[in-house]
């Protein structure tokens, strides 16, 4: 059922619609004037509006500005009895989700109201899961090692530089790569992450830069590769310390000549990438080993952002308790839990080796295992702590 404000200024065609969409077992509210329309529109939330194009008062045209204006979620469907094709896509180019022409055909009007609602709820779930994800990249902690990241972020996100994070497992160097291109030029186009060490050596060319059908055995069709899938956009490479040297050598080339060749191919291809990469190694001592390339340390070192294991920043761990608590009880569907200050206390004391990954992991062991409030006892019982500072 849909809540359904219409707005026309003859009468007769009001009440029909009103009489046919209530049947319908919908909610109708009726306004005379686009002004009418307007007021009761701020007054009460409506899936749809039905709105005539051509009214005395107020321009139809200018009521559907109005109402995108203040409620995007709205479907508004205009009506008219002058209808052509250029009223039809002069209303749908400025925001009405259909056009329908006077006399209606009942039909075609239920068809586009039931189509219009799928749309509306379309948008709301998307709104919803945008803030659901929204909350789950949020960069929670004010402590002065995590408030430095932050700063550097702003900084350097805006501009195309390459940048090189380091840290320890579970620290959140992709959250970090993430805000860096949700914050940048580049926002709209695509963020492709490669798992470097999760690929194998023989496989990661091909990855990163596709293969021409027949390249090898496996190469049943063409396929564009992770550069390519982020033209545009924001390359990530995670764990970049375990790339095979042969790959290190064709990324190497992509930097400095913009351009790749896929596996089997002598063409080459432009691409448009900026480049961040990841790794828990220390790339100065893989260089010393000859694991790793030291010209391409130094492509892609041109900002270092070093995050901070969450023993370096304990005094997060309050903030993060409550993040992690209203998010895995959101994802349960379970209420808040109260979580204790001598649970606090001892989670602050636990020695976090797996960093945030292991601090979440936690919490959502322990909002499973215990009631409504999560104590210093609880913690010590199913925390499970691999030792004490």
């Amino acid at each position: 059922m849909a809540k359904i404000l219409v707005i026309d200024d003859e009468k007769s065609i009001r009440t029909t619609l009103q009489e046919i969409l209530q049947y319908e077992s919908h909610e109708v509210d009726l306004a005379s004037s686009g002004p009418e329309g307007l007021e009761m529109f701020a007054q009460s939330k409506y899936d749809i509006v039905l709105c005539d194009i051509k009214m005395p008062e107020m321009d139809g045209l200018e009521v559907l500005e109005k109402i995108i204006e203040k409620e995007s979620d709205t479907q508004v469907i205009m009506i008219s009895g002058h209808g052509n094709v250029e009223n039809a896509v002069f209303a749908i180019k400025r925001g009405a989700y259909d056009f329908i022409q006077k006399p209606l055909d009942l039909n075609r009007l239920l068809i586009t109201i039931r189509n219009a609602m799928d749309k509306s709820s379309l948008i709301t779930e998307t709104t919803v899961l945008k803030k659901k994800v929204k909350k789950t990249l949020d960069m929670v902690g004010e402590s002065p090692a995590i408030l430095l990241v932050k700063d550097m972020i702003e900084k350097v996100a805006a501009t195309d530089a390459r940048v090189l994070i380091t840290g320890d497992n579970g620290t959140g160097k992709e959250l970090v790569a993430r805000w860096l291109h949700e914050k940048s030029e580049r926002a709209s186009k695509s963020f492709v992450e490669v798992n470097c060490a999760a690929i194998p050596s023989e496989l990661i060319e091909s990855e990163l830069f596709g293969h021409e059908k027949g390249a090898f055995t496996s190469a049943i069709k063409q396929r564009k590769g992770k550069f390519e899938q982020a033209d545009g956009g924001t390359l990530f490479l995670d764990e970049i310390g375990d790339m095979s040297l042969s790959a290190q050598a064709k990324v190497l080339r992509a930097l400095q000549e913009h351009k790749i060749t896929r596996v089997g191919s002598d063409s080459d291809i432009n691409v448009n990438v900026r480049i961040i990469a990841a790794t828990n190694k220390n790339l100065k001592e893989e260089i010393a080993k000859n694991n790793f390339r030291e010209d391409l340390y130094h492509r892609l070192s041109v900002i270092l952002i070093r995050v901070p294991s969450l023993n370096e920043r304990t005094e997060d761990i309050p903030l993060l308790a409550s993040h992690f608590n209203e998010l895995i009880c959101e994802e349960y569907g379970m209420p808040l839990k109260t979580i204790t200050p001598d649970a606090i206390k001892a989670l602050q004391e636990i020695s976090w080796t797996g960093n945030i990954r292991e601090f979440r992991n936690v919490l959502e062991r322990l909002i499973i295992l215990c009631d409504k409030e999560i104590s210093g006892k609880d913690v010590l019982q199913f925390a499970q702590p691999i030792g004490k500072k």
